[in-house]
């Protein structure tokens, strides 16, 4: 059984599960990450196979960051004026932005060291703010994208100074536990608006899904509807089952 192309106003159901099984990823991976940062077992998360997991889950995430942007901006050209719009996502992507922000704050005081300030959020919301920009070039964001990514390539072994650490360049000194520029993930943003274009035209989808029973998919659903809650509370869940488990202060 095929689930048809669905109405402009109806949510896709396979964005939602691909978010959650993204979010899935992302608390496995932060597990293993508070495993080893916090000295309780001994993973290996910064090279080999668990750092291209960690790759894996942020390409995921941008990806569906740029395709949700090319639905909501279809779906809301009949009812708003290009300024309107621009306001619109002006204003999501501030509100995504300053979650970053509380998370820059909360691990500032929690770690003091390596305490995120431009981590995915902070990402996420620039991105979203600026696609206006972009979303005239279509699928041709595929090429820009390609082309954000490898500029973000060479320039990653060039030091710059603290102020252009959103652009990929920073101090030598520098580190982060969640460190995302946007040289080059920018451009796996711009590669999903290339793909909301092409699977998505319109904000209607334009190929057919198999039937899946509610039941089968209701966890990833929810987890993908509630992503950035999800996001926002889960590394406290993670600490305070650790500790629950080995009894030692996660400090």
């Amino acid at each position: 059984m095929i689930v048809p192309a669905m109405s402009a106003k109806e949510r896709y159901f396979e964005i939602d599960v691909a978010r959650g099984i993204a979010i899935v990823m992302m608390i496995l991976f932060h597990t293993l990450f508070d495993l080893n940062f916090f000295g309780i077992a001994p993973v290996e998360i910064s090279t080999g196979f668990w750092r291209y997991f960690a790759y894996a889950t942020a390409s995921l995430f941008l990806l569906i960051v740029g395709i949700s942007l090319t639905i909501s901006r279809a779906r809301a050209e009949p009812h708003l004026t290009d300024r309107d719009s621009i306001r619109k996502f002006l204003l999501r992507g501030a509100g995504i932005f300053c979650c970053g922000l509380l998370v820059t704050v909360a691990t500032w005081w929690y770690l003091r060291e390596g305490f995120i300030i431009f981590g995915i959020l902070h990402l996420i919301g620039v991105s979203v703010m600026i696609a206006p920009l972009f979303f005239r070039f279509r699928q041709w964001n595929a090429v820009i994208g390609l082309i954000v990514i490898v500029a973000g390539w060479s320039i990653s072994t060039v030091s710059g100074p603290i102020w252009l650490l959103p652009l990929g360049l920073h101090p030598p000194s520098f580190w982060s536990v969640d460190y995302t520029p946007l040289l080059p993930w920018f451009g796996l943003v711009l590669i999903g608006i290339a793909a909301g274009n092409l699977l998505y035209p319109g904000g209607k989808r334009r190929f057919s899904m198999p039937a899946l029973r509610p039941a089968a998919i209701a966890a990833l659903t929810f987890l993908g509807r509630h992503s950035l809650v999800i996001y926002l509370v889960h590394q406290p869940v993670i600490l305070s089952v650790l500790f629950l488990i080995t009894g030692k202060p996660i400090l």
